[in-house]
């Protein structure tokens, strides 16, 4: 009886097996890989805003705390975005007329807020308390970076996964630490 595959052909099948193979890990390690990069966690991430506002002239120079424009980073879940009427007391009459604060003025005629675009943001399935953790002393540096030395805002920290259960092991310690890693903790 004649032969129905050629000699090498189970050769040339390991080969394309082990071909598979390596190509299925290699596309794993890739989406791993851009999973936690940049592009995919918006780090590093610049959105333009409708008026130009300096941290560092309002943070350093000022004394202003993050609080007075970020009110319910102490009593809410989200910190928010300062309301138009948190700018208006600290500007002199004459600035508020130039171009740059059109916006602010808009906001003004028409009741509705600043559309201020989010620098920082998490997944939608992830739950995060600004208050419990600005109550628990985590400062804000700590996932929003430097913003005292940010002329543009941009996304300071990954926020992946990984980085909110860093803060959470090394926190553990003045903690119950089966409640900081506990999965219902961040998704629920």
């Amino acid at each position: 009886m004649a032969q129905l595959f050629a000699p090498r052909a189970n050769v040339v099948v390991r080969s394309v097996l082990v071909a598979a193979g390596g190509l299925a890990v290699c596309a794993s390690f890739a989406v791993w890989a851009f999973a936690r990069s940049p592009a995919a966690t918006g780090q590093y991430r610049r959105p333009e805003q409708p008026i130009p506002f300096s941290h560092p002239l309002h943070v350093n120079a000022l004394q202003i705390d993050c609080r007075y424009c970020h009110t319910g980073a102490e009593r809410s879940t989200m910190a928010g975005m300062p309301p138009t009427k948190a700018c208006v007391p600290c500007h002199r009459d004459d600035l508020l007329q130039t171009s740059l604060f059109a916006p602010l003025r808009q906001s003004l005629s028409s009741g509705r807020g600043i559309a201020w675009r989010r620098v920082t943001s998490l997944a939608d399935f992830v739950f995060f308390d600004h208050a419990v953790h600005v109550r628990t002393g985590v400062a804000c540096e700590s996932c929003h970076g430097p913003v005292q030395l940010m002329h543009e805002l941009y996304q300071a920290a990954p926020l992946t996964m990984e980085s909110c259960l860093g803060c959470h092991r090394a926190a553990a310690a003045g903690y119950d630490r089966g409640r900081l890693t506990s999965c219902t903790t961040c998704h629920r």
